[in-house]
């Protein structure tokens, strides 16, 4: 791909490409294309040619959302809003830096646009105050052009248990806006808001797509102008004071990444997966499989059940046993003891270490729960220090799951917590931290000016603290499920809860739509009881597991009520899913489309393409009784590959006997993807575990 930034006439800096390669512009052709590029007069228009800049500017005759916004107090500067006209350019290898200077408003810009080496876009706009007098800074945000083909958007919606709902429409002119006002990125947080081309799918379509890297507030848009722009940007929201910069200060917007494909969501994603596998603290290329109690005991716990159930883990092929909430000081339901962070000698007299020598004993790593950005009202922390309880009057705001949000910019509230963190990391071999956030920040201020902000700098300073102190700590970011997904926290977690729901119907949806932004080896999936307890519904071993087979795989379930058939059966699962997992963390994750709804498809491909599994699982009856032809996508053409079913035994659905399976299939890659093979009659909720390999490999 090719991003190609030149100059309008009047010498502001313009994107005049961004997507399919170009191959290697020189400074002539750079030129050929900044003035064939350049727009007519129209009537009843600016007299002179006008094209959107970097930062898209009302001082110029934008007329859309401008890039930037906010007001002085104090100081002599003649100008409230910047007009950035004189720039200065530098190119570093693949990194620009765009800087302009408003001395009458007093206003430094920078723009910083690079290209990393999967083809993602970064995008960042920076504020310095130059003059005297505090800036209020209401608005800063960074948007890309894309081309003016893409008449269709995809954004995402969702809510507790159900995060991550695509919901598409027509790119009409005007601004569709998603916001996320939660103090975290949200439920029902777009992860993605894409452009593309109508009917743009996951195998077909050009596609752009933008995401906000941050944990707070913030906010996507796509704009259609009257004069023709066509804008996808993003940046953090920030409320009324918020931030102010006194002079010299300088504001950096979180990144805006950008992404572009030929074909279709897949390979959008590939870049976005990537960068995260890049920055992500410790990606690996395979994951340990997670036992975690929180379905399995809830918070009855003691020493003697959960080293029970950490024996069973053990027998199944478990590397890493969870403890969930409930082992703190007074923690026996969800309304107490949030901040209080030490262990409870009522349930664990002799503390944590027995348990955790136990696990460890037992050749597995040792996990903890913990939410350490809330506190609740009945704890000895609130009651010790009401002042530390973040909120924006004298009465707390409402509460949400009984508990209310501790103030991170309070200091002595801040080390209170790293050291009683630090605490329970030095005293215990704890591998990983469940890191939660149960609720959204609510009419919340410290020192009187909104707190998002700077919660959200400092929650990223501890998680940045503890892991300085602790390099080997992972940490999985949770927020009552899927509530805090994003690249800024990626940046400093080690992989996220898609959802509080284990529901493999609603998890075949989210985790699909989950992995658009964050690859699968980053997303949690875990086997739940067979009665999900979020929805009730009941599901076969075969499809729970099969569902989180490509993913973080764990188990949340009480594995000490199951006889041998059923510990055999998951076991089984268990080690299939370490015999795909090599690929999981290194290959290439796609979605065939399929053209029934009723069948949703997730493959993993070898980066050598030498290797391929795939999930073709159910989610509502087929539409016809022989389901239309499975193609499989991400192989060689030309490569001759062997197509066998793998399933560990079990009950769940008949096999593919009156199918290619009963022998497996020989094709080459091309006919695999192309021509497809055929499918049984499948019940609905069903899944088949397929794997391809390469027949010379």
């Amino acid at each position: 791909m090719s991003l190609v930034v030149g100059r309008d006439a009047s010498g502001v800096p313009v994107v005049l490409h961004w997507g399919a390669g170009l191959g290697d512009v020189d400074d002539a052709t750079l030129l050929a294309l900044e003035v064939a590029r350049r727009p007519g007069v129209s009537r009843s228009s600016y007299d002179l040619p006008r094209r959107t800049g970097l930062v898209p500017d009302g001082t110029r005759g934008f007329s859309g959302t401008p890039g930037l916004a906010g007001h002085r107090v104090g100081g002599d500067a003649r100008a409230a809003a910047p007009s950035l006209v004189d720039w200065t350019v530098e190119r570093d290898g693949d990194t620009l830096t765009c800087t302009s200077v408003d001395d009458e408003a007093g206003w430094q810009v920078d723009v910083e646009l690079a290209l990393d080496e999967g083809g993602l876009l970064h995008a960042r706009t920076s504020v310095t105050n130059t003059v005297a007098g505090d800036l209020h800074l209401s608005s800063v945000l960074t948007s890309l052009p894309v081309a003016a083909h893409a008449t269709e958007l995809l954004d995402l919606t969702g809510r507790w248990c159900k995060e991550r709902t695509p919901q598409r429409h027509p790119w009409v002119q005007g601004t569709h806006r998603r916001d996320a006002r939660h103090g975290r990125t949200g439920h029902d947080a777009t992860l993605l808001l894409v452009a593309g081309t109508p009917g743009f799918s996951f195998g077909a379509g050009e596609a752009w797509a933008v995401h906000t890297a941050w944990s707070g507030n913030h906010t996507h848009y796509a704009e259609r102008t009257p004069e023709g722009d066509c804008l996808l940007g993003g940046g953090e929201l920030l409320a009324p004071g918020e931030v102010v910069l006194a002079t010299g200060e300088t504001y950096r917007s979180p990144e805006l990444l950008g992404s572009w494909s030929p074909a279709g969501l897949d390979p959008l994603s590939h870049r976005f997966h990537a960068h995260l596998r890049a920055i992500t603290p410790r990606a690996r290329t395979e994951r340990p499989v997670i036992a975690n109690t929180w379905e399995a005991v809830y918070f009855d716990q003691s020493l003697e059940r959960l080293a029970e159930l950490a024996d069973v883990a053990a027998s199944v092929g478990v590397e890493r046993f969870v403890l969930d909430d409930g082992w703190f000081l007074g923690r026996r339901d969800d309304t107490t003891a949030l901040g209080d962070w030490t262990v409870d000698p009522d349930v664990w007299p002799q503390g944590l270490g027995p348990l955790v020598e136990h696990v460890t004993g037992r050749g597995m790593q040792f996990g903890l729960w913990v939410e350490p950005e809330m506190v609740s009202p009945d704890s000895e922390t609130a009651r010790r220090h009401p002042e530390r309880v973040l909120r924006g009057r004298a009465a707390v705001p409402p509460a949400w799951r009984r508990q209310q949000v501790l103030d991170l910019q309070d200091e002595a509230a801040y080390a209170d917590l790293r050291d009683a963190l630090l605490a329970l990391l030095d005293e215990l071999d704890i591998a990983y931290l469940k890191w939660d956030h149960n609720r959204d920040l609510t009419d919340v201020t410290h020192d009187g000016r909104p707190a998002v902000h700077g919660q959200t700098l400092a929650t990223y300073t501890l998680l940045d603290e503890l892991r300085a102190a602790h390099p080997s700590l992972e940490i999985e970011s949770c927020s009552s499920g899927g509530a805090r997904v994003d690249a800024g926290v990626l940046a400093r977690t080690d992989r996220v809860w898609a959802s509080d729901t284990n529901d493999p119907l609603e998890r075949q949806h989210l985790q699909r739509w989950t992995s658009l932004l964050v690859p699968p080896e980053l997303i949690g999936a875990h086997v739940g009881p067979p009665t999900s307890h979020t929805t009730e519904r009941t599901h076969t071993l075969r499809y729970r597991a099969a569902t989180a087979l490509l993913h973080h795989f764990g188990i949340e379930w009480d594995m000490t009520g199951l006889d041998e058939t059923a510990l055999g059966e998951l076991a089984s699962w268990i080690e299939l899913h370490k015999r795909v997992r090599p690929l999981i963390g290194t290959g290439t994750l796609v979605h065939p489309d399929h053209a029934d709804p009723a069948v949703l498809v997730t493959g993993v491909v070898a980066a050598d393409r030498t290797e391929g599994w795939y999930v073709v699982a159910t989610v509502a009856s087929t539409d016809t009784q022989h389901p239309a032809a499975l193609r499989l996508t991400g192989l060689d053409p030309d490569r001759l590959y062997r197509l066998t079913e793998e399933l560990p035994p079990g009950p769940g659905g008949a096999d593919l006997t009156d199918s290619w399976s009963a022998s497996g299939s020989t094709l080459t890659g091309r006919l695999l993807a192309v021509a497809g093979v055929a499918l049984p009659v499948l019940h609905p909720e069903e899944a088949r575990v397929l794997r391809v390999r390469a027949v010379d490999a």
